[in-house]
């Protein structure tokens, strides 16, 4: 599947298509259509608790990496242009071993993005009035 920024591009073109557009970009078909995605981070993604769970209750990648607040949505729309460049100019991470070796780095910046807005996408699913702390599993206390 090609990567659906052309398709995005097209809404955008088309009456009243930006907004069209944005929310195109925050979609899981999307999120998966480029390669570096779909064959590295996607995988990982289906074996994770935000895909299956006994509640049914799952998490597409625009939930956690796109914030629903309009402002902080636009800023990270323009942060990830440079994931865009990076996807069809320099190919830092078209491969597994490329995805791998800069995997560290990517995820500093997830943590830091995190730490700096008080993960604030996880907060949009997650609220600490509705959990129930002496059921959680240890290990995934903080």
């Amino acid at each position: 599947m090609a990567c659906s920024w052309s398709a995005a591009l097209q809404a955008a073109s088309s009456s009243g298509g930006g907004n069209t557009a944005l929310e195109h970009t925050n979609t899981q078909e999307f999120s998966i259509s480029c390669h570096d995605v779909r064959d590295n981070s996607c995988e990982e993604y289906k074996t994770s608790a935000h895909f299956m769970n006994a509640s049914g209750v799952g998490a597409t990648c625009p939930d956690c990496h796109v914030p629903k607040q309009w402002v902080p949505k636009i800023i990270r729309k323009v942060q990830a242009s440079k994931e865009l460049y990076s996807h069809y100019f320099t190919k830092w991470i078209d491969t597994p071993e490329k995805f791998e070796a800069h995997r560290a780095e990517m995820d500093k910046g997830v943590w830091a993005t995190m730490e700096a807005n008080e993960s604030l996408e996880c907060r949009n699913c997650h609220e600490e009035s509705h959990m129930d702390f002496a059921s959680r599993n240890p290990k995934l206390a903080g």
